[in-house]
């Protein structure tokens, strides 16, 4: 398969076949976020739009906070960045368009050839360097910011998606939340759900500058839960980056965040080791080396085709009369469709979006850019990795797989374990209830031996009073697990032992999300997300499946 092909993907059977009047040409990829087309202006240019995944359309709050990115990234002008031209927060879905850059993703480019000659790694640092002054120049930081967001065209590398991660996170604006980012190339700070700020984006380009240099992840690979834990209780190994660079890489990577080079000194100082090529624009020829021979894009789409989807008037329809939804769009199950006819016909197309989604992972963040089609060229969308079509088995289901596993003497959370370490033998037997439902006034309580209450009066409760749908608790603690369901009770176990957070919101969760919590008991449990529904606050719920590890923490 040529570079071509592998970059430029017929449509398939549930793509639309245009998107708010550009007729789509070919599929890019997909991600954590959504879907990516190749596309043309009216002018032919190419360009590449990014089309929301419909469970976060169905979320007013991350239409809101896709709007304020949209306007503030319409601001960002570098010569490193693709930019901006067309989006709509409003649409049905939301969408973005951007220039089209043609040439692999980093991640592409480090997995075809290997690690980059310390030339190519000087040019790679100041233009993406450079990029940032331009997004933080506009008010923007980028948050997401990792190789498969870095695009090398032919006379350098574009920083793609700046900003678009914020959409998807409430802790700019409740004060709660989680790290919104991928594992691998977070900052400590982000890591913990502190305060993101420009200087995040620079250890990002430390780690994406190592990445490129290594051919992997600076700080390893594995369980995301244990990639964060030693992001934030480890000092990085420089001995295995080259020496010459390693004087920049320290102040890109120090823990303190004021500790860290600004955008601006990591360009100053790149350029001075690049010294005459710097002022003589060698860098083109570097990335043709690296790049290989320049890609053939498609030909605008020559008859014009319907827009996609449902025009507005269709969308308000009561669902009892609605046309069913596109294809690959979630479909609304037989109880749904009860429970809509109950409530008055108010649940809208808008809220199929938050249809019962197993088939589909949480926002993933784990593919750590070593591969697969979010590193495709223009193909990367922030949240981080391609959809999964398998099942994800219930936690009541392993919970139940598990304790079989030691009735016949062996465990089956060992292999799921930190590090390939077995679970201690006095590990308590976990506990599994499927299908536990928390909306306005039902609460939870670990310690209960039938955990849901159907009062609020249990430790964890669901709230969608504030400006995003969040669990809360008095005394237990919660953590999102960002990465791939299956989450293990070592791996819990070890994401608790610093948690803080009684609060948690849910804008960055979907169908598939595996949260940790800890109650002042010691009793563990992991809440594995099947339905989530925020369209309509007063209506809105939250069902999945608990697992209990009673005395374990």
């Amino acid at each position: 398969m040529n570079q071509a092909t592998e970059v430029f993907q017929p449509l398939q059977a549930d793509d639309p076949t245009a998107v708010a009047g550009y007729r789509l040409a070919a599929r890019l990829g997909a991600g954590g976020m959504g879907r990516v087309y190749l596309s043309h202006t009216q002018g032919g240019r190419p360009v590449a739009i990014k089309v929301v995944r419909p469970e976060l359309a169905d979320d007013p709050d991350f239409r809101r906070r896709f709007g304020r990115e949209i306007k503030a990234a319409r601001q960002v002008r570098g010569a490193y960045t693709a930019e901006l031209i067309d989006a709509d927060a409003d649409g049905v879905p939301p969408w973005l368009a951007t220039l089209y850059v043609p040439g692999p993703s980093l991640s592409d480019a480090v997995n075809r050839r290997g690690p980059l000659p310390v030339p190519a790694l000087l040019w790679l640092m100041a233009g993406v360097a450079e990029a940032l002054q331009a997004i933080h120049g506009a008010g923007i930081v980028h948050r997401d910011l990792k190789p498969s967001n870095v695009l090398l065209a032919a006379d350098g590398p574009r920083v793609i998606d700046f900003g678009i991660a914020l959409a998807a996170d409430g802790t700019a604006y409740t004060a709660t939340g989680g790290a919104i980012g991928t594992p691998s190339f977070m900052a400590p700070e982000q890591a913990n759900g502190g305060e993101v700020t420009a200087a995040t984006d620079v250890f990002a380009l430390g780690q994406t500058a190592a990445y490129a240099a290594l051919g992997r992840p600076l700080y390893g690979e594995g369980p995301a839960v244990n990639v964060l834990y030693r992001i934030v209780h480890s000092e990085p190994d420089l001995s295995l980056l080259p020496e010459p660079l390693r004087p920049l890489f320290a102040r890109c990577l120090a823990a303190d965040p004021a500790e860290r080079a600004t955008p601006a000194e990591v360009v100053d100082w790149c350029r001075q080791r690049l010294g005459a090529d710097a002022d003589a624009g060698g860098g083109p020829a570097v990335w043709r080396e690296i790049t290989g021979p320049e890609v053939v894009v498609p030909a605008p789409v020559a008859e014009p085709t319907p827009a996609f989807p449902q025009p507005l008037a269709t969308r308000l329809q009561p669902l009892a009369t609605q046309p069913q939804p596109p294809a690959g769009w979630p479909q609304p199950t037989p109880e749904q469709r009860k429970a809509g006819r109950r409530r008055a016909a108010l649940i809208t197309a808008g809220a199929v979006g938050g249809a019962l989604l197993v088939a589909a992972l949480a926002w993933q963040v784990m593919d750590a850019d070593g591969g697969g089609d979010t590193g495709k060229a223009a193909s990367s969308w922030t949240s981080g990795t391609v959809e999964s079509t398998k099942p994800a088995e219930s936690a009541a289901a392993k919970a139940s797989s598990s304790a079989s596993g030691r009735r016949s003497g062996t465990d089956a959370s060992d292999a799921a374990s930190p590090a390939g370490s077995a679970a201690s033998p006095q590990d308590p037997r976990p506990e599994g209830f499927a299908l536990v439902r928390l909306d306005a006034e039902n609460s939870l309580s670990l310690k209960d031996k039938e955990p849901e209450r159907k009062n609020r009066k249990g430790d964890i409760r669901f709230d969608c009073q504030t400006s995003s749908c969040e669990l809360k608790s008095d005394s237990t603690v919660f953590v999102q697990i960002f990465g791939q369901s299956g989450t293990s009770l070592d791996e819990c176990r070890l994401i608790l032992r610093h948690a803080t957070r009684h609060r948690w919101t849910l804008a960055a969760a979907a169908a598939g999300t595996d949260i940790c919590m800890k109650d002042a008991d010691g009793n563990i449990g992991l809440f594995t997300i099947q339905v989530k529904s925020t369209a309509m606050p007063d209506l809105a719920f939250l069902m999945g499946d608990l697992t209990i590890w009673r005395g374990a923490a």
